[in-house]
């Protein structure tokens, strides 16, 4: 098999494919804090400052983000 070796810069499908994988790779992250925290706090009565902290941290600047864009955009 034969790797191709990108010669000139990144064209416009390859930085769309990285944003959106990105973006998918973030938000399932943030699922899992928050499913990994509920799971925590109701089956074993222990509540997770620091799956707490990381999820309400991604929902914030998530938040934070859509604000700037949809302002100045």
């Amino acid at each position: 098999m034969i790797i191709p070796i990108p010669s000139g810069p990144p064209d416009e499908r390859f930085l769309t494919h990285r944003l959106r994988s990105t973006s998918l790779a973030g938000v399932i992250g943030g699922l899992l804090a928050i499913g990994i925290f509920a799971y925590r706090y109701y089956i074993t009565d222990v509540w997770s400052w620091d799956l707490f902290v990381v999820a309400a941290t991604m929902a914030v600047v998530k938040l934070a983000a859509m604000a700037w864009f949809r302002f100045t955009d």
